[in-house]
């Protein structure tokens, strides 16, 4: 963290606090502000579920993912800080008693199952625990935010009738990760980049989350999501948004989520023609052995459910026409890969047509994201030698390299937006919709037929290739 001042006290009420997602990705990230100055001492965590405990026993189950060696300081500065409260999240008397234990600034933090984002939020505003009279109140929602353009458009509306949009954080914890972050900085605080980011000079930009791990235990939430839910109108679009965007008048959160929501607005509806989707058979990848997503625990025996997809987009702007976006994701894949690929126009070859073995590999900017963050160019160089021939080199910053980021979960800067109520970094009612809108046709055509097998380990299914060859171009390999 740099030198950003300590957020305002608060309580962060988490529902579901005795879910993996407290233990394993908010409480470290919480430890790690606490540790880098960046909270109020009096801020605390009143955790709710409906299982029988005590406070003891809550922060038994958040200290399980703390390191012990550099946490261990901080985590015993916020474990007495640390509360439970029993009761089930659709029982007007667990609100009542909330209210009763609450006063000044509060967060409500849902990470639960999506059917009890409505009904919490509805809970919380009708006895007045989202009024502001003493103190902020902000609602974070996790995704999925909807299944589809419909049922996006009904939770906003029964959010937005208990709250207000500034008082709601949908949270995408992809944006909490440096490297996308500094998209806009690389862009905007760079003459070179900006100059060529448009069609003049792009070819087309690549987009891929890669996951080596399989479905596992999570059989049942998947085959009723699939990858085009979990992953494209939230974690792509908003990568793509932050790619296409132009550029806003400042870092002012509305100006820079205006800007974010015309992208997403000018992605034409995706038709099943510029659309691949897959799923894994058994294989081995991240060197475990993966068995066949039909034969996944709890995937239904006609499931027809895609565990891969991979789009071509169009952005309907001055600057985008013409410039493909394609989008891949999958799980069970040959690496653990987040990128962003932008391919620069080709070079005329005139200056080099009579050099003889020589290659003009168009310039790549590679934005890594995860595993590791870095950014990369390529660039032609010569070969030494007294022939001139040319050969592709990298230029490689590496975030790792050059800061001690220590270990970070990637909600970090997320919380602490929301507690200084920048935000900049979560979607906004109309980003969420326009994702839906853009993937309902896909929505409707995928309702029927199947998806195309690749064996797990692979880079996905023979189409998805297909899909970029009938354009004379291929994927950025993974790694």
């Amino acid at each position: 963290m740099n030198d950003a001042p300590p957020a305002p006290a608060a309580t962060l009420v988490i529902f579901g606090a005795m879910g993996d997602l407290a233990s394993r990705l908010l409480m470290p990230a919480l430890v790690h502000l606490e540790r880098d100055g960046l909270l109020d001492s009096a801020t605390t965590l009143l955790g709710i579920s409906h299982g029988k405990g005590d406070d003891d026993a809550l922060r038994e189950k958040l200290k399980s993912f703390v390191e012990p060696g550099t946490d261990g300081d901080a985590w015993e500065r916020w474990a007495p800080r640390i509360a439970y409260l029993q009761g089930d999240f659709t029982d007007d008397a667990l609100y009542r008693e909330l209210k009763q234990r609450l006063a000044g600034n509060a967060i409500f933090y849902l990470a639960t199952a999506p059917a009890f984002f409505g009904p919490i939020g509805e809970k919380l505003g009708s006895i007045g625990l989202l009024d502001e009279t003493d103190g902020f109140r902000r609602l974070v929602v996790e995704k999925p935010f909807g299944t589809d353009l419909a049922s996006a458009q009904a939770l906003n509306a029964r959010l937005l009738e208990h709250a207000q949009e500034a008082q709601v954080y949908r949270i995408d914890h992809f944006l909490g990760k440096e490297t996308v972050q500094n998209i806009t900085v690389a862009r905007f605080g760079n003459a070179l980049t900006e100059a060529v980011w448009n069609n003049r000079y792009v070819d087309h930009v690549e987009i891929t989350a890669a996951e080596t791990v399989a479905v596992g235990n999570r059989g049942k939430f998947y085959d009723e999501t699939g990858a085009l839910r979990d992953m494209v109108p939230n974690h792509l679009f908003q990568l793509l948004a932050l790619v296409a965007m132009e550029p806003p008048n400042s870092f002012d959160a509305e100006a820079v989520r205006s800007e974010k929501a015309k992208v997403i607005a000018a992605v034409a509806p995706i038709q099943p023609e510029d659309a691949v989707r897959g799923r894994y058979l058994a294989g081995e990848a991240g060197g475990q052995a993966v068995p066949a997503y039909a034969d996944t625990p709890d995937v239904a025996p006609d499931s027809h459910t895609e565990t891969f997809v991979a789009l071509k987009v169009a952005v309907e702007t001055w600057r985008w026409h013409g410039v493909p976006f394609y989008l891949r994701t999958g799980k069970a894949m040959a690496a653990r890969d987040t990128e962003i690929v932008i391919h620069f126009r080709e070079v005329p070859p005139t200056l080099f047509r009579n050099t003889p073995n020589t290659e003009l590999p168009p310039n790549r900017l590679i934005l890594q994201i995860q595993p590791g963050e870095a950014l990369t160019m390529e660039m032609a160089v010569k070969l030494p030698g007294p022939l001139v021939k040319m050969v592709p080199a990298s230029l490689t910053f590496t975030y790792a390299d050059a800061f001690d980021l220590g270990h970070r979960t990637g909600y970090e800067t997320l919380l602490y937006d929301v507690l200084i109520g920048d935000q900049s970094l979560f979607q906004r009612a109309d980003q969420i919709e326009g994702g839906w809108r853009a993937v309902q046709p896909l929505l409707d055509a995928w309702r029927s037929g199947s998806p195309d097998d690749y064996p797990a380990g692979s880079t996905g299914p023979q189409s998805a290739d297909a899909l970029l060859a009938r354009d004379g171009r291929s994927w950025h390999e993974i790694a």
